[in-house]
């Protein structure tokens, strides 16, 4: 029979292993959290972008709808305008309506766009 020699691996070289393995079991729990953790504010941040460009783009809507109902109105003004002068008069009263408008809708628009950047800067702080 050949002699058969057990070789045993030493206590301390099996403590360092299990070590190593748990450190790195650790290491990749804590990566898969912070990864879980990232996808999460991505996700946030997302629908918060999402209803912030809803708002956004519900009250261009709304503008874009009271500015052609505008210049319908105009339109119809400008038809009905029977002197040169009523037609100067119709379309300056339209022009000054207008530029409060545009003032109006630009500092709505503004307002809006900044909410919704704070959301969004707001979920990615949490």
């Amino acid at each position: 029979m050949a002699d058969k020699t057990t070789f045993e691996i030493p206590e301390q070289m099996r403590t360092f292993a299990d070590k190593s393995v748990d450190q790195a079991k650790k290491a990749f729990d804590d990566f898969m959290n912070a990864t879980a953790k990232a996808v999460e504010k991505s996700e946030a941040s997302a629908k918060s972008m999402e209803t912030g460009a809803r708002d956004v783009n519900r009250r261009a809507l709304a503008f874009l709808e009271a500015n052609v109902a505008a210049s319908f109105d105009f339109a119809q003004q400008l038809v009905r305008a029977r002197t040169v002068e009523e037609i100067g008069k119709i379309q300056q009263a339209f022009l000054q309506q207008q530029t409060e408008a545009a003032q109006n809708q630009s500092r709505d628009m503004a307002d809006a766009i900044g909410k919704a950047a704070a959301a969004i800067q707001q979920q990615t702080k949490k």
